[in-house]
């Protein structure tokens, strides 16, 4: 009884795991778009601006301003719709199948809800337009409907609902006389009853739950510069299982990060007021710059400073010997973290090797959090990396405080690496380019006599299939920005060291089923070969 109990639970805790990794594999979809299109708004609103072309004159000429004021305007798309995004993208995510039909039940349902709030408040006599009634409620507009602006938790709500109706209904048999609405036909109607009825209950609950809201965000507002300090320390703890993203998101699209108003207009979330803060003439608020420490600048003292001094000690506590091979390795990750905002591929150099190095790192994170907040660096979106720092700082102006950055960087840079030095010296940790010379013999003589077929000049899809277990041990297969995903018969078969000798970077074992093979950015090309090697579903 105690054994069939304790699988149970096993069982239940890996289902769990499953979830939330796909649940914050989902988001990014969206967030892609979102990352592009802050970067088309950052260039068009800040080369339209008054204040850039006061001083490039040259972009006075009307085909330019025609075309930075196009590109403002198309970066809007992912914020003016984002919540609707994020209700078709979880189910299209967390769908095994006919992932069209998901999405579009997605979008159906998010605005069954809608349509169902605004008939609620309309057969109650709320009225709409009221002050009183509307910061009661939290009326906004919703698709073009007078709705309860629910944001992204009922984006995310609606999506996870309808990935499970999905789920359940997708091959629905109906009596004859109606089967031309079962299969998948059925999914979007039974989406639209079940997401309708919900809607009735919104008014009812989300005053409560909304307020609970605005508790949480004042509450982490009253902790001043530590709100964003536990918050990056956070993020950073969260990301070797792949749930950074749900805390992210929270900040920076719900009250949770801030909330205000925004050249007359109420806006929620730490991103959602940073955008609306870009296309406001007037200068920001309190509101803004408070919510704005959560977002990118945060993440400049270590992502621009801090992890590429920690690569070059790993370079330098390296054999002679071996720098060169693991140059490129370095290389590429630093390449990944300035450029792209992706920390995975450095961050996993040195996880497992030294977890309490990675806690120390984690603190390092939230310290730059913590500076920039200090020292009133306003930059913004959502990377930390580069290019964020060049389009939202520097071609913002001055009153960003871009030019502080490279002076904070500068410092992570130093901290980091004296640190790593002396660690990876001081503990003898085994950091790329330190193994013995034994191994690499020994890896030398076990190496494939023929060259084998590469993914991205890299990847040898069949070997890494082989070290996950084989097809037999893949359930299931996806991946996030930098990892593969997986589900499996059984963890302990993943071959950790011989997975590390073919490319990946880490190998993170949630539980007896679930895992993360960390690749890199090639982690799309990896995946589709290797999802080519598996037998299809029956």
């Amino acid at each position: 009884m105690t054994s069939a109990r304790t699988q149970r639970i096993r069982q239940a805790k890996s289902s769990l795991w499953e979830f939330f990794q796909g649940l914050g594999k989902t988001f990014m979809l969206p967030v892609a778009l979102l990352a592009f299109c802050g970067i088309m708004l950052g260039i068009g609103s800040s080369l339209s601006s008054e204040a850039v072309t006061d001083n490039l004159t040259f972009l006075q000429g009307q085909g330019f301003h025609v075309v930075f004021t196009w590109m403002a305007n198309t970066g809007q798309v992912a914020f003016t719709f984002l919540p609707v995004l994020f209700a078709m993208a979880i189910p299209l995510g967390l769908a095994r199948e006919d992932k069209g039909v998901a999405a579009f039940s997605g979008f159906v349902g998010y605005v069954a809800m809608n349509l169902a709030v605004n008939f609620f408040l309309t057969t109650k006599g709320v009225d709409l337009e009221d002050k009183k009634e509307i910061a009661h409620y939290g009326i906004a507009d919703v698709l073009g409907i007078q709705s309860i602006d629910t944001g992204l938790l009922g984006a995310v709500a609606v999506g996870i609902v309808v990935a499970w109706l999905h789920g359940r209904f997708r091959t629905q048999r109906m009596p004859d006389a109606l089967a031309f609405f079962g299969g998948l036909r059925f999914v979007p109607i039974i989406s639209a009853l079940v997401l309708s009825a919900a809607g009735l209950l919104i008014p009812l609950v989300w005053p409560t739950f909304n307020g609970w809201i605005k508790d949480i965000g004042e509450a982490i507002g009253h902790a001043g510069v530590f709100g964003p300090f536990f918050f990056g320390m956070g993020e950073v703890l969260l990301r070797p299982v792949g749930l950074h993203h749900v805390l992210v998101a929270m900040f920076r699209f719900t009250d949770v990060g801030g909330s205000g108003a925004v050249c007359g207009e109420h806006v929620s979330g730490a991103l959602n007021m940073f955008y609306a803060q870009i296309n406001c003439d007037a200068a920001p608020n309190g509101d803004v710059t408070s919510a704005t420490h959560f977002l990118s600048q945060g993440k400049m003292a270590a992502y621009l400073g801090g992890l590429p001094g920690a690569a070059l000690a790993m370079y330098h506590c390296a054999r002679r010997a071996m720098r060169p091979e693991i140059k490129a390795l370095l290389v590429s990750g630093v390449v990944a973290c300035v450029v792209g905002g992706i920390t995975e591929p450095l961050e996993f150099l040195f996880l497992f090797i030294a977890p309490w190095l990675y806690l120390i790192h984690a603190v390092l994170v939230g310290l730059g959090f913590l500076t920039a907040a200090v020292l009133g660096v306003f930059i913004g979106n959502t990377d930390g990396n580069v290019i964020d720092w060049l389009v939202f700082g520097v071609l913002q102006g001055s009153t960003t405080k871009w030019y502080l950055v490279p002076v904070i960087a500068a410092v992570w840079f130093a901290a980091y690496y004296f640190l790593f030095r002396w660690a990876i010296r001081r503990f003898d940790l085994k950091t790329p380019g330190r193994d013995e010379p034994e191994e690499d013999a020994a890896e030398a003589e076990t190496a494939p006599a023929e060259p084998v077929a590469l993914v991205a000049g890299k990847y040898d899809p069949v070997a890494i299939l082989e070290a996950l277990g084989g097809p037999a041990n893949i359930r299931t297969l996806d991946n996030c920005i930098t990892r593969l995903r997986l589900t499996v018969d059984d963890a302990e078969q993943l071959d950790e060291a011989r997975l590390k000798k073919l490319g990946a970077v880490g190998v993170v074992k949630l539980d007896a089923n679930t895992a993360q093979v960390v690749i890199g950015p090639q982690v799309q090309q990896v995946k589709d070969a290797i999802d080519a090697l598996l037998p299809a579903a029956d």
